[in-house]
């Protein structure tokens, strides 16, 4: 399944993530038939770390990974591999101090991969992820609640699926607004090869909690697994939705296009100038690689003008209740608007003229969108800064069919026919 978690400090995520995450170890072959150098390659120990990491025997496959980290000083992939079974190991542990420490130990193995020079997506989030201190984080505030929780979760770092449903469905039946036992216990069964049963209990999670991404992630991956790839995508779909601005949900959409052969078109705007407030004033920049002569050097001028009102009066009359300025969605579409919309009247002009109005293929995209009547989807998926994020969850509280839009025409191809399985 993907490999990344919703939110940063919930420990639970990130074991199912080592679980789950397709390591980034070179797997170990067959035993060769060729010559003496070839048979020097293969390593049966290596095999065996990955086949087990994949079954989820993470803490079988631990002291085996520690055994090759030190045949293999040099091998990133492999420290990779141990830190991550030491990462789940430490979810057995009921010592609380032996717990942290373990988790501490996986934190300085992961470092060492990274520093010989692993930059995986799994690695990154990792280490996002464990505090300095090795501290982790609960599953619920009810004290009995959490420590069933807690077990299950040790019993799924064992590869013990069965009992770690039974824990899961206990703790279920303690707290059933449980998000994370219901998620759970739709991975439970997605690991047992029953992805039916698994998406029962992806959907109950979402019914609790429409607005975070993993158990929509999770959904996908499983779907994506029985070969149903315009389902997967869907789901993958509805994970960005819920949680833009989460690595987690863009990783799983980025795996089913790679496992698709197509590519997401991001569109990425380039910046032309700036505009700052400074002593009471504001100052416009203008970019001065856009020639004059080029149609988007209006638009551009118009589009800083427009931001530039924005940080004047207009962001207290439209946001009387506000404190101080910030950048909103509203701004910016607005001011991509105004840029298009001249872009667009320049180039009439040109034409007219019969001058060449040739325009950056971007912006031509941006005007498409902008037709659509989807550019404040598009602000908040591709141009979302630290204040326009702020807008986010009323925004799709209002209007997830239009993010849902964006997503589907601009941003993921379909998935190709062959693609499907029968």
């Amino acid at each position: 399944m993907s490999c990344l978690l919703a939110r940063k400090h919930t420990f639970l995520k990130l074991l199912v993530i080592l679980c789950a995450a397709s390591i980034s170890i070179a797997l170990a072959q067959a035993p060769p038939s060729g010559g003496e150098a070839e048979k020097k390659k293969y390593d049966p120990e290596l095999q065996r770390a990955v086949e087990l990491y994949q079954g989820g025997k993470m803490v079988e496959a631990m002291p085996i990974f520690e055994k090759l980290a030190a045949d293999r000083p040099n091998d990133s992939s492999v420290w990779e591999g141990w830190g991550t079974t030491m990462l789940s190991y430490s979810q057995t542990l009921a010592d609380p101090e032996l717990k942290k420490k373990a988790r501490l130990r996986a934190r300085g193995i992961l470092l060492k991969a990274k520093e010989l020079g692993d930059n995986s997506n799994l690695l990154q989030v990792l280490l996002g992820m464990i505090p300095e201190d090795g501290s982790s984080a609960t599953f619920s505030a009810k004290q009995e609640v959490d420590e069933i929780m807690q077990k299950a979760e040790g019993d799924f770092a064992r590869g013990d699926y069965d009992k770690a449903r039974e824990g899961y469905a206990q703790a279920l039946l303690l707290d059933p607004n449980l998000y994370w036992a219901a998620v759970f216990s739709g991975d439970v069964f997605f690991k047992q090869g029953k992805p039916g049963f698994a998406g029962e209990w992806f959907a109950r999670a979402i019914g609790i909690d429409p607005n975070r991404e993993t158990a929509y992630r999770y959904w996908g991956d499983s779907l994506k697994q029985e070969g149903k790839m315009e389902e997967a995508r869907a789901k993958f779909i509805d994970a960005v939705i819920a949680e833009p601005y989460n690595k987690g949900p863009w990783v799983g959409l980025q795996q089913w296009a790679d496992a698709n052969q197509v590519k997401l078109a991001f569109l990425q705007l380039p910046q032309r100038g700036s505009v700052e407030a400074k002593d009471g004033k504001i100052n416009i920049t203008l970019d001065s690689s856009v020639p004059a002569d080029d149609p988007a050097s209006g638009g551009w001028l118009a589009y800083n003008m427009e931001r530039a009102l924005w940080q004047g009066d207009k962001f207290k009359k439209e946001f009387p209740n506000e404190p101080a300025y910030r950048h909103t969605v509203r701004e910016e579409a607005s001011a991509l608007h105004l840029l298009v919309s001249v872009i667009a009247e320049v180039g009439e002009s040109k034409k007219k003229k019969k001058k060449d109005a040739a325009v950056d293929p971007a912006l031509v995209t941006l005007a498409k969108i902008d037709q659509e009547g989807l550019m404040e989807p598009f602000v908040l998926i591709n141009r979302a800064d630290e204040g326009i994020a702020k807008d986010y969850d009323a925004y799709r509280t209002a209007n997830r069919e239009k993010l849902r839009q964006y997503l589907d025409e601009f941003v993921v191809p379909k998935a190709p026919a062959k693609a499907e399985q029968n």
